[in-house]
C-alpha cells in the first residue's frame, strides 16, 4: 500500500498526517515539540511502525520550523502557504478566503478574484504564541481563557500591533481590577484586529471564509470574535473538521509527487540528520569550567542579610510593600534592618487579595510581641496598595531602590534594576540620585520575557536559567525588540541549536538590550565603579554573569535582589 505522510512543524507544535491511496486520513497527531523538533518527529514516527512497515511511503515536510529538518534529513519540503492552498482546494468547495493562525504565524489566502497569499513577517504579535503569553499573564490555561471570554460584557482596546505592547496594556487593567472575562475577550479581539489590519490591509474579506490552525480550532471565543468582526453568517464562516491539520494535509497531498521510500529508510534519514552549527552565530560560553562558576558563586554569596525568627522576636518592626507590575514583594524588618518576614510572588493580576492574605499571615505570626510602627508602599501599584490598606505612606520606586542599594554598598554610584516589565538605571552622585533612565512604553528585554519564554518551552524559570550556565555555544540573538528576538530564537531552533545554547543566548540578549537600548552606553567605564544590580531578573546567575562579561566589571548583587524595592 502507498502511504502519504505530511509533517507540519510549526514554531510550537508538530502535526503528522498519514493518508491512504484514496486520501483518507488513517493517522493524525497534534502536539507541542518544546523546541525538540527532530526528537519529537522521530518519536511520533517510531510509534507508527506497525502502520508503516512494509508499505511504500512518500513524505513531505512543511511549516515554519520544518525547513532545517527537511534539509538535514534530505526530505522534500513544501512552503506552508502553498500546502494550505492544496488542502483547501482538495477538501473544501467554493472557498473565497482562508484565515489560518499558527503558533507564531498568521496567513490570509484570497482564492477568488486572483489568488493572493499574505503572511506575517518576523513579528509574532497576534498569533497563537501571543495568546499563550496572555493566558500565562492571567494565570489561566488556554481552556480557562476560552471559558472566561464567553462571559464578557465589554471589550477593551488592547494594542494589537505587538504582543509586548499588548502586555503593557493588559497589566494595568489587571492591577485596576478589570474583569478577567472582559480581558480574555479583548485579547481575542486584539488578535482579530492584528490579523485583519496587518494582513488584509484594506482588502475586503468576504464570501465563504475557512478558518484553520490550532488557535482557531480549539478557541471558540476567538472564532466568535472573527465571525462577529467580519459579520459572517453560518453559511459563510467555515470551521472544517481537522482544521488544525490542514497544512499537514496539504503536505501529505503534495508528497504524492515525491520519491518513494520504505519505513527503515525514512527513520535512517531522520536519525542521521545533523545540523550545521556554522549556520548559527555563537558567543563565548558564560563559564569556561565548573571551577569558574564556583568562584563566581562564592563571590556573590559573601553578601548576606540576617534573617531573624519572627516567632520569637520581640520589639518594633517596619513593613515595606513593593507592588510591581507583575509581582508583589513584601518585607518586614527590625529597626536595624534585619529581616523578620519576606514574600515574593506573581500577583496574577490580583494584587489586593494577595497583599491582604500576606498581612493576615504577618499579624498571626507577630502576635502581641511585635508592633508594626509604620508601613509604606512603592512600585507600579503603590497608590492602590496604600489606599486599600491605609498605609502610612508611599515612596517613588527609584528612591526606594536607591535606599536599599546604599544599605549594601554605601559608595554605590550606579544602580541597574531589571524588573518584570521595566528597566531602571540610576546614576548616583554626592549621595543623591543624579539621573534616571527608564525603558519607554515597550517592555521588551525585561524579566517577564524570559519567564514567558521558558514556560512556552515547558521549563520553570529556575530550570531554564540553569540550562544556560554551562552552554558551550550560546546563540547570539543580538539586542533587538523582544518579539523579533523571539523570531531569532525560532530561527536558531530551525538551525538545530540546543536549548542550553538558547537559554544562555537569551540571558546575554537581555543584558545587551538594557545596556545598548535603554542606557545606550558608549563605554562600560561610564557606568561607574560601585555598581549594584537588583530586581528579580538578576537572581538568574546567567543574566548576572552576562552583565559582568559584557561590561568587564564585577558588581554587587544583593542576596535579596528581588526584594530591594520593598
Amino acid at each position: 500500500m502507498n502511504c502519504f505522510i505530511g509533517i507540519d512543524i510549526g514554531s510550537t507544535t508538530v502535526k503528522v498526517v498519514v493518508l491512504d491511496e484514496k486520501s483518507n486520513i488513517i493517522y493524525k497527531h497534534y502536539g507541542r515539540h518544546y523546541a525538540q523538533v527532530r526528537e519529537n518527529t522521530m518519536q511520533i514516527l517510531k510509534g507508527l511502525d506497525d502502520l508503516l512497515e512494509g508499505n511504500r511511503l512518500k513524505v513531505a515536510i512543511t511549516g515554519s520550523a520544518g525547513l532545517g529538518l527537511s534539509r538535514d534529513a534530505r526530505l522534500e519540503f513544501v512552503q506552508e502557504v502553498f500546502s494550505t492552498q492544496i488542502a483547501v482546494e482538495n477538501f473544501q468547495e467554493n472557498v473565497d478566503a482562508v484565515i489560518e493562525l499558527g503558533g507564531e504565524d498568521a496567513k490570509i489566502l484570497f482564492l477568488t478574484g486572483g489568488i493572493e497569499e499574505r503572511m506575517n513577517g518576523s513579528c509574532a504579535g497576534g498569533t497563537g504564541a501571543f495568546i499563550d503569553q496572555m493566558a500565562s499573564l492571567l494565570n489561566v490555561s488556554l481552556e480557562e481563557l476560552d471559558k472566561l471570554s464567553a462571559g464578557h460584557q465589554k471589550i477593551y482596546n488592547i494594542a494589537s500591533r505587538c504582543g509586548v505592547f499588548a502586555k503593557s496594556d493588559i497589566q494595568p487593567l489587571l492591577n485596576q481590577g478589570a474583569n478577567k472575562s472582559d480581558i480574555a475577550a479583548s485579547i481575542y479581539q486584539a488578535v482579530v484586529d492584528q490579523t485583519i489590519a496587518g494582513l488584509a490591509q484594506g482588502r475586503e474579506i468576504k464570501g465563504k471564509v475557512a478558518f484553520l490552525g490550532g488557535p482557531l480550532t480549539f478557541q471558540k471565543g476567538l472564532q466568535e470574535r472573527f465571525v462577529d468582526t467580519l459579520s459572517l453568517d453560518d453559511e459563510h464562516a467555515l470551521f472544517p473538521d481537522n482544521a488544525e491539520y490542514y497544512v499537514a494535509l496539504g503536505a501529505a497531498l503534495y508528497s504524492k509527487n515525491t520519491a518513494t521510500m520504505d519505513y527503515e529508510e525514512l527513520m535512517d534519514q531522520l536519525s542521521g540528520a545533523q545540523y550545521n552549527r556554522s549556520a548559527i552565530q555563537c558567543a563565548p560560553p558564560l563559564f569556561d569550567s565548573p571551577e569558574d562558576y564556583q568562584a563566581f558563586y562564592a563571590r556573590h554569596s559573601k553578601d548576606r542579610v540576617d534573617h531573624l525568627d519572627i516567632r520569637t522576636w520581640q520589639g518594633d518592626a517596619y513593613l515595606g510593600i513593593d507592588a510591581g507590575s507583575t509581582t508583589i514583594k513584601l518585607v518586614l524588618i527590625t529597626p536595624d534592618g534585619d529581616i523578620l518576614y519576606d514574600f515574593y510572588q506573581s500577583n496574577y493580576g490580583e494584587p489586593i487579595p494577595l497583599v491582604k492574605e500576606q498581612l493576615k499571615n504577618i499579624y498571626r505570626l507577630c502576635g502581641d510581641r511585635i508592633r508594626i510602627r509604620a508601613a509604606a508602599s512603592t512600585g507600579y501599584g503603590e497608590e492602590l496598595i496604600r489606599n486599600a490598606f491605609h498605609l502610612d505612606g508611599n515612596i517613588v520606586e527609584t528612591v526606594a531602590h536607591y535606599f536599599a542599594a546604599r544599605f549594601y554598598d554605601p559608595q554605590v554610584d550606579f544602580i541597574l534594576d531589571i524588573g518584570g516589565q521595566d528597566i531602571k538605571c540610576m546614576k548616583i552622585k554626592n549621595n543623591a540620585i543624579d539621573s534616571i533612565m527608564l525603558n519607554e512604553a515597550c517592555s521588551s528585554g525585561c524579566g517577564s520575557f524570559i519567564d514567558t519564554f521558558s514556560q512556552a518551552l515547558g521549563y520553570s524559570i529556575s530550570e531554564f536559567s540553569k540550562l544556560g550556565l554551562f552552554a558551550e555555544h550560546p546563540v547570539d540573538l543580538g539586542s533587538r525588540c523582544t518579539v523579533f528576538m523571539n523570531s531569532s530564537v525560532k530561527q536558531a531552533q530551525k538551525d538545530g541549536a540546543d536549548i542550553k545554547d538558547i537559554s544562555a543566548g537569551l540571558a546575554m540578549s537581555i543584558i545587551k538590550n538594557a545596556l545598548y537600548k535603554v542606557i545606550r552606553i558608549s563605554s562600560p567605564d561610564k557606568l561607574g565603579n560601585h555598581i549594584v544590580v537588583q530586581g528579580g531578573t538578576f537572581l538568574n546567575d546567567a543574566i548576572l554573569r552576562s552583565f559582568e562579561q559584557e561590561t568587564g566589571k564585577q558588581v554587587t548583587r544583593p542576596p535579596i535582589a528581588g526584594l530591594m524595592g520593598a
